[in-house]
């Protein structure tokens, strides 16, 4: 008599659940870096360039309201006033040459505050961006 060699095996095969634990994690790590919780919600005006900066050492935002705060790379904004402005700028940017500095305005604020940050960055020969959001076709 003949005997049948299929033996029916109790085992779990992990193989499709670490492979949609793999696939949480990288998303989890990926949406992490693309989120900035210390960024200010600013109504930025639009632009259709192209994003091309450097890294930014510095961040100054102005928003709605007419307030002033400064993030210097990573860390939370400091909030500055108007006439401190160019003294704080220059205190932290001191040691760095190529200093890359990052203007947030919101788009209905008068063009003379902006155009106060531009005059810093020209002044100390810093180089300076305008953010803006990409257009909506």
């Amino acid at each position: 008599m003949l005997k049948r060699r299929n033996k029916v095996e109790a085992g779990f095969n992990m193989s499709s659940m670490t492979d949609l634990v793999f696939l949480l994690l990288l998303f989890f790590v990926m949406a992490s870096t693309m989120s900035s919780p210390n960024d200010l919600k600013l109504n930025l005006p639009q632009s259709s360039s192209k994003q091309t900066t450097k890294q930014v050492v510095a961040k100054v935002n102005i928003d709605k309201l007419g307030n002033y705060s400064v993030a210097i790379g990573r860390k939370k904004p400091v909030a500055v006033e108007a006439e401190n402005l160019e003294n704080y700028l220059v205190e932290v940017l001191s040691n760095d040459s190529s200093a890359y500095i990052a203007l947030h305005a919101d788009k209905d604020r008068p063009i003379e505050e902006m155009v106060n940050v531009l005059d810093i960055a020209s002044k100390h020969q810093y180089k300076i961006v305008i953010a803006t959001k990409k257009n909506k076709k």
